[in-house]
């Protein structure tokens, strides 16, 4: 679950991080009057937690309330990574005389937690450690002990800093690192962080996601205003995991592992998936249904490929359920691959709406990629 980027700020204030000073907006008036309360020179970010959102355009820096009213308009009607820009952040502009990058994720390998650093943040921080201008400096963490000083000291000391900067840094580094833990993270990070006058530590912007199996732990985030588009929010409701990404063959499974099979397959074959659509175990016909409904709306999804292992799924109830969704809708290809109980019944189904399949992955996911290419 990723939070909005104003909450995850909010959650880092109340850990004890500094943050600037902000005012989320929804309109053109409230962006103005945000601008007035802070004053000077802001930043208008839109709040939509993906990464890249700089380089899309998201985050403009703006100095008058003209400037603000027309910035914040153009936002507020703009898409990023395709999803629509619905609130705005007004941010108080920190001049920083450092951007630092700090952050917490989950080393699977190892099965411990790691904190990362690096010597520089910033929309650039990828390209400058894939260029290797700078390092990412990791510190495994051991479960049963916590982030300790002189590894946050290790950290502070490895990017360059100096003085009382390490002496704030290694402060900052506990703090994140218990609200990592106490909120059950898969990542927490905050890029940039700003190193300004007086080794001051600025969190300029703030990620959290946390973990969907623990959010039965966490009901004060039940309310949560999530990154979710529209499509994700709706799969949520209905029972299915339903995830955006940037390619154009949809993916439809039934068991996350084979939907993330089916992604690799479709990737190998040189196509880019577009979502992500795992239907669960045992699905009725009505749930697949809805599930490829759902699917069909978006609107990179240029070839469907459903993946179907039929155990307590019955094939039968799949065929049905692609059967009765793409009796409206049937603008665009689609390639079935149902193996499993029923299949015959289920195959039978399809044949009879002139629906072709295939027996195995490999072959679907290859007609799937070939069929976008009008092969």
């Amino acid at each position: 679950m990723n939070l909005q980027e104003y909450e995850a700020l909010r959650l880092f204030a109340s850990a004890g991080a500094k943050v600037p000073k902000h005012i989320l907006v929804k309109d053109v008036e409230g962006a103005a009057e945000a601008y007035k309360a802070i004053g000077g020179t802001v930043a208008l970010k839109a709040q939509v937690a993906v990464a890249g959102r700089g380089k899309a355009g998201g985050i403009v820096k703006v100095s008058s309330e003209a400037e603000v009213r027309a910035q914040a308009e153009k936002l507020l009607k703009s898409e990023i990574k395709g999803l629509k820009v619905e609130s705005l952040l007004v941010e108080e502009w920190i001049n920083a005389e450092k951007e630092l990058y700090l952050g917490f994720t989950i080393d699977r390998s190892a099965k411990k937690a790691v904190a990362l650093a690096c010597g520089v943040g910033g929309i650039d921080l990828e390209d400058l450690v894939k260029s290797k201008d700078f390092t990412l400096v990791r510190e495994h963490i051991d479960p049963l002990k916590g982030l300790m000083r002189y590894q946050a000291y290790h950290l502070a000391k490895g990017i360059g800093l100096k003085g009382g900067a390490i002496i704030r840094f290694v402060d900052l580094s506990i703090k994140l690192y218990q609200l990592f833990k106490s909120l059950d993270c898969e990542l927490l990070e905050s890029n940039p962080l700003a190193l300004c006058k007086d080794d001051l530590l600025i969190a300029l912007d703030a990620r959290i996601i946390v973990d969907d199996n623990a959010l039965p732990r966490h009901s004060e985030l039940a309310q949560s205003s999530l990154d979710l588009n529209p499509l994700e929010r709706e799969a949520r409701k209905e029972g299915f995991s339903y995830v955006d990404l940037e390619g154009d063959i949809g993916v439809i499974g039934n068991g996350a592992g084979l939907v993330m099979a089916t992604l690799d397959t479709v990737t190998y074959y040189g196509g880019r998936p577009a979502c992500f659509l795992d239907v669960g175990g045992g699905a009725s016909s009505e749930t697949v249904e809805k599930a490829v409904r759902l699917a069909l709306r978006n609107q990179r999804v240029k070839v469907l490929l459903v993946n179907v292992l039929g155990g307590i799924t019955r094939c039968d109830e799949v065929a049905l359920g692609l059967v009765n969704a793409l009796q409206a809708n049937r603008t665009i290809p689609i390639v079935v691959r149902l193996v499993g109980v029923n299949e015959e019944a289920g195959r039978r189904l399809l044949r009879e709406a002139g629906i072709g399949y295939y027996e195995s992955m490999e072959e679907a996911a290859e007609a799937a990629v070939k069929a976008l290419r009008g092969d």
